[in-house]
């Protein structure tokens, strides 16, 4: 009973803050369990303290005149989540081609091949796609986004990027190549997999010179030459799909060699090889939920792949293998069952937040509560990794999010026959007689 009061009363001060001014970026939140994705661990009791957007301190008695105030009665404060690899922003409705913006087809796969690693998804991005609240008031806040290849393109899908769910434009940090190798790439490169690596090869010699621009033979435009110069040698993410283990190593001797940096999706096999991603240093983006295999190259899939690759020294994270963008929410679920499956619950949280950021360029601004990051928080009920617990407030760069999405009103509307204040109670649709 004594709790109830103390409930209503944090209930009615972020419904307050939600409708703070957009400019109002200072923040103390009191008395929360921080887990900071960060080797501080999970602090207690402890004070966060935002000014200018920007995490100011963080620990124990702080204190801030003139700064709104959040007492978080020892609720647990996390980073905001990372969505996963997604589409959000470049498809808002699947069927709609109008809408679909994540993946380019010219020319044929295998006759007149088009492989065209300037293809940046980033410049589609819509950051008033109704599927940002909807995932926004889960805890999440912000996605990588994905070119994805397709039928008709290439197995090298184009690039893509970080943006977050602040409403803002533009992508955050540099730019990530995507790629498909294996059998989910083999339709693409004429029907094997073999020549997933002869065209690697001839792309290395075109990029080198040993091909002249001008050769009949020539894949690469000269902007694709500019562009995948940044991530052969250049220093950029690489992000393969890929899950077969002797594809895996496959990949692990080709970037070796040509100085690049990747990072595996999907890999469903990635146990059998974890101590030499370990070694390379290579992060990998895992669905827990994979326990079957779906095709020839998932043979070897196990619930336990997140566990086994960390206990190797592996960094993990993870993205939803389908229905990524539309149920974002459910990236919750694949943490939790990892640790239900044998990984530390600390891990499994930075796999949602600091690996991530790390992984894709974003490290020194989100993905961790510490000081001089991003304010990019969530406040929780409960375990985030719990689906039986809700985000309570988000906030970023220390403005509080509004609580709601298109999904939120049409609960609030046909399940109670109600609106949000600000939305004049009933809604429109309701005769003025019921009103």
């Amino acid at each position: 009973m004594s709790r109830r009061p103390a409930s209503r009363a944090l209930a009615a001060l972020l419904l307050a803050l939600a409708g703070t001014p957009a400019c109002a970026q200072d923040l103390l939140i009191r008395n929360a369990t921080v887990h900071t994705a960060t080797a501080r661990g999970t602090l207690q009791s402890a004070d966060v303290l935002v000014r200018n957007g920007r995490i100011a301190a963080v620990g124990q008695g702080l204190s801030a005149a003139g700064v709104a105030t959040v007492d978080a009665q020892g609720r647990p404060l996390t980073p905001t989540l990372f969505a996963g690899l997604t589409d959000i922003g470049v498809e808002e409705v699947s069927g709609e081609s109008a809408t679909v913006d994540h993946s380019v087809s010219l020319g044929q796969s295998g006759k007149d091949m088009q492989v065209r690693p300037e293809f940046d998804v980033t410049r589609a991005y819509n950051p008033d796609t109704v599927l940002v609240p909807v995932a926004r008031v889960e805890g999440l806040g912000w996605t990588t986004l994905a070119a994805t290849p397709t039928g008709g393109g290439s197995f090298i899908g184009g690039q893509g990027g970080v943006v977050r769910f602040d409403g803002s434009l533009d992508p955050v940090g540099g730019r990530v190549l995507f790629i498909t190798l294996g059998g989910d790439g083999a339709s693409l490169t004429g029907g094997s997999r073999a020549a997933q690596w002869m065209i690697l090869d001839q792309l290395v010699d075109e990029l080198r010179g040993r091909i002249p621009q001008d050769s009949q033979f020539a894949l690469l435009t000269p902007a694709g030459r500019t562009a995948l110069a940044r991530f052969i040698g250049g220093g950029g993410r690489i992000a393969v799909n890929i899950h077969r283990a002797a594809d895996i190593t496959r990949l692990l001797r080709w970037s070796k060699q040509h100085g690049v940096k990747v990072a595996l999706v999907g890999a469903t096999e990635a146990w059998k090889v974890a101590p030499q991603l370990a070694a390379a240093g290579v992060p990998v983006f895992v669905d827990p939920l994979v326990n079957l295999p779906g095709d020839f190259d998932q043979l070897g899939a196990r619930m336990d792949n997140a566990a086994l690759l960390r206990a190797a020294g592996v960094q993990v994270g993870f993205s939803q293998s389908d229905s990524q963008s539309h149920y974002a929410r459910k990236i919750r679920q694949l943490a939790g069952n990892a640790v239900a499956n044998g990984m530390r619950w600390d891990d499994a949280l930075a796999g949602l937040t600091r690996v991530p950021a790390e992984a894709f360029g974003v490290g020194g601004e989100m993905g961790s509560i510490a000081v001089g990051q991003r304010a990019d928080l969530v406040l929780w009920s409960g375990d985030p990794l719990d689906v039986a617990h809700v985000a309570q407030q988000v906030w970023l760069d220390g403005r509080a999010m509004p609580m709601r999405s298109r999904q939120t009103d049409l609960r609030d509307r046909y399940l109670h026959g109600t609106m949000p204040p600000e939305a004049g109670g009933l809604p429109r649709a309701y005769p003025d007689s019921a009103r």
